[in-house]
């Protein structure tokens, strides 16, 4: 697609966004505030529940991100920003050009400041066969590469939590899918990934799911 396609198409997509990462519970990237660690490296995974680019359908498809830096995101003093893209093998050409145009920030909308902000070096894109779960009632979340990726994990909860309440939190600062979502708190139970130079195995680390809805160009 050129440029001018890309930043004139109308688009809009809705659905579930999660990650699973190397921070303490709850990750203080969200609180807009540095890594636990210094630094960060984990996986994001999108499930498109409706989506709409200029008339190219791609409800269902399934988005996987891997990617890692040091310091701080929203402050813009983070260094060594690295990133590795995995589309939904079950999207046609046109699909796949639509989600390469709204991830990559080339279509406007959150994705496009977020990129911006982030400005990672990309370490390689593929198309594989993503299977990604979200519990109706957030009780839990999974997203799997075969062999390359897998990301799941649990609602948190404890000892003064109410039976199927959720640990949630509002006007997050430091929202990776944007303003106005709620943020519901999860614990990593598998944090995997062996792809594009990105290898880790951990568990019992921070997660949490946050619904999404974008529009764009503006």
């Amino acid at each position: 697609m050129t440029e001018q396609d890309t930043t004139s198409t109308a688009w809009h997509l809705a659905g579930d966004w999660f990650d699973v990462c190397k921070c303490a519970i709850p990750c203080p990237c969200t609180f807009a505030q540095p890594p636990t660690y210094g630094d960060c490296e984990g996986v994001m995974a999108w499930h498109i529940r409706e989506g709409d680019y200029g008339g190219v359908r791609l409800d269902d498809l399934n988005v996987v991100i891997v990617a890692s830096f040091n310091g701080d995101v929203w402050s813009g003093t983070h260094s060594d920003p690295y990133a590795a893209v995995f589309l939904d093998e079950r999207a046609d050409e046109r699909q796949r050009g639509a989600l390469q145009a709204v991830f990559g920030g080339e279509a406007g909308g959150w994705p496009a400041q977020f990129v911006g902000m982030f400005h990672p070096e990309m370490r390689g894109m593929d198309v594989a066969p993503i299977h990604v779960e979200i519990d109706e009632d957030l009780a839990g979340w999974r997203a799997e590469i075969p062999d390359r990726v897998t990301a799941t994990a649990e609602a948190l909860t404890g000892p003064t939590t109410s039976d199927g309440a959720r640990v949630q939190l509002h006007n997050a600062p430091g929202a990776e899918v944007g303003p106005g979502q709620v943020a519901t708190w999860g614990r990593a139970t598998t944090d995997r990934a062996n792809a594009f130079g990105f290898s880790w195995d951990r568990s019992g680390k921070s997660s949490k799911h946050f619904p999404f809805d974008w529009s764009g160009p503006d």
